[in-house]
């Protein structure tokens, strides 16, 4: 009697120590979903405005405000040319101004005058035409001279260079002393806060691509996760040679990217397709080319019975794997510890996260 208690308790015993001894494994089971093509893309980022900045009048540079890299606001003097002439001329285009209204409103005086006296008894008709005349003369005059007034306070504003967006000066080609004439570039104005991501995409991606479709960015050499961006336009001009087109896109605010910086980004497009998916971590590849997944089925206890099927594999997204054959969807795969398992094991469930 006591030695069938022993019995009965060893191998008791002995049962418990091989459940610990199991293998533990994460199952997850397949699914049905839309397939998604994905593609990677390498890309540039550019600016949305890149300024060569001249003058419209001839001068000499007497004042340099900003050297190469400087952050400038909209309306910042950046360079100044000499305006001491052109200020006199405004001055002249002033007084010619001045005068010519003096002489008009005389003229208006007069007119009045001549009318309150009335035409025909005191003063003749032809008198009062010709000071109606001469007021419309002046008047015209006045108009014109306040008009050469105006370009001339035109003239004068163009010695100033004044930085028309904000952004950085990334050359300066005009220093103290020289002369510059209307069309020569003075500076070059980089606005970094409004950016463009360039990719040439594959041509057969053009009708593909729509509301649904994703990008995701990542920048050449950081460790970030890839971050959505907005596709902003496709541009219907395919390279002959290359057989692409053109995608822009704008990236969060948060991306730290500068003009003239690589980047890289995944675009996910529906295919209209709907198929069979695993997680990417229950496909098993061997050297010869074989594909496999490790399907658990239950077998008591808490146990679970693994065996190797084959499958045939399709497209790649969203850390999924489109399975084409194999399988028939009620499974459950095996995505975590199937690196030694065997066939007809037992193992048993493991944590979420373990090591």
């Amino acid at each position: 009697m006591v030695r069938h208690f022993c019995v009965v308790v060893v191998l008791f015993c002995s049962v418990s120590v091989q459940a610990q001894d199991r293998p533990g494994v994460e199952l997850e089971e397949v699914v049905s979903s839309d397939i998604i093509s994905e593609v990677t893309l390498n890309g540039t980022v550019n600016a949305l405005r890149t300024s060569g900045l001249s003058t419209a009048v001839a001068g000499l540079v007497d004042e340099v405000r900003v050297e190469t890299g400087d952050r400038v606001s909209r309306g910042d003097l950046l360079l100044g040319l000499d305006k001491e002439q052109a200020g006199y001329e405004l001055s002249s285009a002033r007084a010619e101004v001045a005068e010519a209204r003096a002489r008009f409103e005389e003229a208006q005086r007069r007119l009045a005058e001549a009318r309150s006296v009335g035409a025909g008894r005191n003063i003749a008709a032809t008198e009062v035409s010709a000071r109606e005349s001469e007021a419309a003369a002046l008047e015209a005059t006045l108009a014109r001279l306040q008009a050469e007034e105006r370009r001339r306070q035109v003239l004068l504003q163009r010695h100033r260079i004044e930085a028309p967006f904000e952004g950085v000066v990334s050359n300066r080609a005009s220093d103290l002393g020289e002369w510059v004439t209307p069309g020569d570039e003075l500076l070059t104005l980089v606005d970094i806060t409004n950016l463009r991501l360039d990719f040439q995409v594959p041509q057969n991606y053009y009708q593909r691509i729509g509301d649904d479709s994703e990008l995701l960015i990542s920048v050449d050499g950081a460790a970030e996760e890839p971050v959505p961006a907005t596709i902003s336009s496709l541009v219907p001009v395919s390279d002959s040679r290359a057989r692409t087109f053109l995608l822009r896109a704008s990236g969060p605010d948060s991306l730290a990217v500068l003009p003239g910086m690589a980047v890289q980004a995944t675009l996910r497009v529906s295919t209209g397709e709907h198929g069979l998916t695993v997680f990417r971590d229950a496909i098993n590849r061997y050297p010869e080319g074989r594909v496999t997944v490790w399907i658990a089925e239950p077998a008591g206890d808490e146990l679970y019975e693994v065996r190797e099927k084959r499958v045939d594999i399709g497209a790649s997204f969203q850390n999924r794997v489109e399975i084409l054959n194999g399988l028939k969807g009620d499974e459950q795969v095996v995505v975590r510890g199937n690196e030694s398992l065997e066939e007809g094991a037992r193992v048993k469930l493991a944590e979420r996260g373990a090591d």
